[in-house]
């Protein structure tokens, strides 16, 4: 999802030739891999949004394979990029590497201030070693290395898969099918009460695009050397009851919504602090709705590909 929208985005604003592979390509897992790719090819720019993501279900299914896979993409990718000479790399991270507990709306400096929601621990620890990864590569080589945070995600290209998808493909996916079969509820995970903040993927690809081009004085005036990331979001959260209703709107559903509160919320709230993104010059400009309506329109057009 974000890897595409990335390419859109570059293909819409400059005349560069963009190298893209997909997963069947290449194994980013594999070191070897990776090496050869880099060395194949003539790169001067790498946008890593390459990742394993989930939902709660699939983070506290498959932790080991999502600190793991995780590690392993981003070890391999940044240290073959330097390898080859590579000065200008962009790593894309999450907003769940700031600690469960951590004040809002969670501001860059409150990483590695607190425990992190246990849910999904492993997915955030790998993600701040992304960013220790490209801090270090810059303080070591003087590399230009950038880390962003982009909040939740959602948008064309995303995963709708039933179990292990984000929550507002999740609901899409079950207020789409409760639709279709004429069902009259519509039972959702918790109590409906943790609130979140979600950034449609095509005003993350811009953001990104937006960070890589800032000028060296200009980021490096901003951040701090071993505190460089910089967060992504809108500045606006809902609740999970107020995105169910945004979602019964948008699909068309008009039955009941259940919320199960003996399933996980997880986080109570994650709200990104985007104020050091917007002094620089950039805020979101798709609004939810809207955002979920094109994203709906999407879905439909392709549903078939996510049947099972």
């Amino acid at each position: 999802m974000v890897g595409s929208a990335i390419v859109r985005r570059i293909k819409a604003t400059s005349n560069c030739e963009i190298i893209t592979r997909a997963h069947g390509e290449l194994d980013l897992t594999c070191q070897a891999a990776v090496q050869a790719f880099f060395s194949d090819e003539r790169i001067d720019q790498v946008y890593l949004a390459a990742a394993k993501v989930g939902g709660i279900h699939a983070n506290n299914t498959y932790p080991a394979e999502f600190i793991y896979e995780n590690l392993m993409m981003e070890c391999n990718v940044i240290h073959a990029a330097h390898m080859a000479g590579v000065q200008k790399l962009l790593f894309l991270g999450s907003s769940c590497i700031y600690p469960r507990s951590v004040p809002q709306p969670m501001c860059e400096d409150a990483l590695l201030t607190g425990v992190l929601e246990s849910t999904n621990e492993p997915y955030a620890i790998a993600k701040i070693a992304g960013i220790k990864l490209c801090e270090s590569y810059n303080r070591q080589y003087a590399r230009d290395y950038r880390s962003v945070m982009p909040t939740n995600l959602y948008g064309p290209n995303d995963n709708f898969h039933p179990d292990n998808s984000h929550v507002i493909p999740a609901l899409m996916r079950r207020f789409d099918a409760a639709v279709r079969a004429g069902a009259s509820t519509v039972t959702l995970w918790g109590s409906g009460t943790p609130k979140r903040e979600f950034l449609h993927v095509d005003d993350m690809a811009e953001a990104s695009v937006f960070v890589m081009n800032l000028d060296d004085a200009t980021y490096r005036n901003n951040t701090q050397p071993m505190l460089s990331h910089i967060n992504v979001g809108t500045g606006m959260d809902c609740s999970i009851r107020e995105l169910a209703e945004t979602m019964a709107r948008v699909t068309g559903f008009t039955g009941e919504l259940i919320y199960d509160a003996t399933k996980p919320d997880g986080t109570p709230r994650k709200l990104m602090d985007v104020s050091r993104l917007a002094a620089l010059g950039w805020r979101a400009g798709i609004d939810l709705e809207p955002g979920l309506r094109e994203t709906y329109a999407w879905f439909v057009a392709n549903r078939d590909c996510y049947r099972g």
